[in-house]
């Protein structure tokens, strides 16, 4: 992983990119709760929070989890994302589209549906977010028809909210959500003419990329809630409308 640098403009330009990537995985115990308010006390006895579970998946493989067990998050873990995502010897070019498998395994006992946020967004050096820089120019690839749907009413140029619209049967694990991501072409656009040297043979110019010295950061959230009265659960721990066909599919209102 590498800085972006200026590049003379008689060079072919080459764009350097760092991946700094940091992964969040919550399973709210608010949210979880708040569904639970829907049962009857004999039915809150027999299905506990304790049986609420996510594992963030990536090309297959676990990245982190949480699993509520015995009041508490104890039973977690979490990793990286991306950490394998450009092959070793390679710099992240534009343009390119590198392998991003992302999916969710219920590792809870009980059936779920399950909701993932994608956060995408510019950094500099030392964190802080850049938030005049567009974070647009940080490409998923979404999977088409594989029950994945994105609700555009509560989705920004920075946020991504996904739901899997099918019932996520306990150990069971979604279909990918991704199949891919990448840094936009146009970011070769985002750049100014500097004059560093003039001479009576002329001018040199220097190229300076809007983005250079800036660091790509993505987040993944993923959160689940029970099967149960699912509409008013959902409703509750997410604050979204939905009805529940008679196979368990959701329709977003």
């Amino acid at each position: 992983m590498r800085r972006m640098r200026d590049r003379k403009k008689k060079t072919a330009p080459v764009l350097l990119l760092c991946a700094s990537v940091v992964l969040l995985l919550l399973s709210t115990v608010g949210s979880t709760r708040a569904a639970l308010t829907y049962y009857s006390e004999n039915y809150a006895m027999e299905v506990t929070v304790s049986s609420i579970g996510v594992t963030l998946q990536e090309n297959g493989n676990p990245v982190s989890y949480r699993n509520y067990l015995k009041d508490d998050w104890s039973d977690s873990g979490s990793g990286e994302l991306l950490t394998n995502l450009v092959p070793e010897g390679e710099t992240l070019l534009p343009g390119k589209r590198y392998a991003e498998s992302l999916s969710v395994l219920n590792s809870g006992a009980i059936d779920t549906y399950v909701r993932v946020t994608l956060y995408r967004s510019w950094q500099d050096s030392q964190g802080n977010k850049l938030t005049e820089l567009s974070p647009e120019l940080i490409e998923f690839d979404l999977t088409e028809n594989s029950g994945w749907i994105v609700d555009e009413k509560a989705s920004t140029p920075e946020r991504m909210v996904l739901y899997y619209t099918r019932v996520l049967p306990s150990q069971a694990s979604t279909p990918a959500l991704s199949r891919g991501v990448g840094v936009s072409n146009d970011i070769y656009r985002e750049v100014e003419e500097i004059i560093v040297r003039e001479t009576q043979e002329g001018k040199t110019f220097q190229t300076k990329y809007r983005y250079d010295g800036c660091w790509m950061s993505v987040k993944a959230e993923v959160d689940a809630v029970q099967t149960h009265n699912a509409a008013e659960a959902i409703k509750s721990a997410w604050g979204v409308d939905a009805d529940v066909a008679a196979d368990g599919t959701l329709h977003l209102r």
